[in-house]
């Protein structure tokens, strides 16, 4: 049995999506509401990328949908400004994992894509719109589609990803028997394989009681602002007062301290700079946008950066230069493609199979560089001489 659910794109005080912030700093979400609501190229590339996974699974579970339908339908897709050839893989992807999941219950099961659950037993007035939901066997799946390449989002205790099961639990349980709720995200810029969590359905339940005060606290714009890394994809995270004061707190000198920091301030330090630095351009970035508006940022005005040069007309200019005795070899720079932009012009799998596994791509180690130890890299175990360190380009 399949369904598909055209849920509006639209978003609560408290969304799923915004739920790692304000279960975090609880008066952020009302803080957020006071600001401009921008929208990125990569989430409008992102948008576009869900819209065709979507007509991938309702050609796969709804009926019916005929192939020349289909067909129209992707053309119009591939017609977009912003659609890239990786979206069809990607999709591919998202497709074959939800097709594996159902083709592996003995019976078929229930299937909804697209579906807005409600979230207002948990959290006041809000709402959300699932991927896809899959329910039998007394097993609930909730997958998530993630287009994004920067940043790893994980599906375990991930807070957006158990308000959808909340939320698909909510609908089903009348009709369903359900013990057990697995969490997928499919994010295949990032991951290899989609990161996958399991966890029984009291388990779920007994979170989203214990969340109900939080988001009663968020909802009324109460509560401790506090900063973290949850601070990332918050609107105000530029001009937020307590993320400010956060990162250029320095604490008052001390009498009798060593004159020189130890290694566990250097590690603070590390940490608060690296929050500076984005911090800082992106406030940069915020105060130029001001000014070009007519605004006024005392000490600071908008000048003209350096400027890029342009051929009037390519073809008109090396006609020009080859009729005056240049040869046509020195105005071309011809150059293979690196194995990391091949893997973007192929599909990830013909790329293993072609270069990598039969050994024409060499996979070498990346220069030791630090990370924060929740990063998911192994650490490098075999102790490593200094100067191979600093004889090494570092990662930027």
């Amino acid at each position: 049995m399949t369904e598909i659910a055209h849920a509006e794109r639209a978003h609560a005080l408290l969304s799923a999506s915004g739920a790692h912030r304000w279960l975090h700093c609880p008066p952020s979400a009302t803080l957020e509401a006071t600001l401009p609501d921008t929208t990125s190229t990569a989430a409008m590339a992102g948008t576009l990328a869900h819209e065709i996974a979507e007509l991938k699974l309702r050609k796969a579970f709804v009926e019916p949908i005929t192939t020349k339908k289909y067909n129209a339908a992707f053309k119009k897709f591939k017609e977009a400004p912003l659609y890239e050839p990786i979206m069809d893989t990607n999709t591919n992807v998202y497709l074959e994992y939800i097709q594996a999941i159902v083709h592996a219950f003995p019976s078929p099961p229930y299937v909804v894509v697209e579906r807005k659950v409600d979230l207002s037993a948990y959290v006041p007035e809000s709402f959300g719109t699932s991927d896809c939901i899959i329910i039998g066997g007394k097993q609930l799946h909730v997958i998530d589609y993630k287009n994004g390449k920067g940043v790893p989002v994980e599906a375990q205790d991930n807070p957006q990803m158990k308000l959808y099961a909340l939320g698909a639990l909510r609908a089903y349980s009348l009709l369903y028997e359900i013990e057990t709720v697995h969490l997928a995200i499919v994010q295949p810029n990032v991951w290899e394989r989609p990161s996958e969590w399991s966890l029984p359905a009291a388990d779920l339940l007994a979170w989203g009681e214990s969340i109900k005060p939080i988001a009663l606290q968020a909802f009324n714009g109460e509560g401790d602002y506090v900063v973290g890394s949850h601070c990332g994809f918050c609107r105000a995270k530029e001009t937020c007062r307590a993320r400010v004061e956060s990162l250029l707190s320095i604490e008052p000198l001390v009498p009798l301290k060593p004159p020189l920091i130890g290694w566990g301030e250097v590690a603070e330090a590390l940490r608060k700079a690296e929050g500076i630095v984005s911090w800082y351009n992106a406030i940069k970035k915020l105060a130029l946008t001001e000014i070009l508006k007519g605004g006024e940022l005392p000490g600071w005005k908008a000048v003209e950066g350096r400027g890029s040069r342009a051929y009037a007309d390519l073809d008109a200019a090396f006609a020009h230069l080859k009729a005056n005795g240049i040869d046509e070899a020195v105005l071309y720079d011809r150059q293979p493609l690196t194995p990391a932009k091949l893997e973007d012009v192929l599909d990830k799998k013909q790329y293993k199979e072609l270069l990598e596994e039969t050994g024409h791509v060499i996979k070498s180690s990346g220069a030791p560089t630090l990370a924060p130890s929740d990063d998911k890299r192994k650490a490098i175990s075999d102790l490593v001489k200094p100067q191979d360190v600093f004889n090494t380009p570092l990662e930027a």
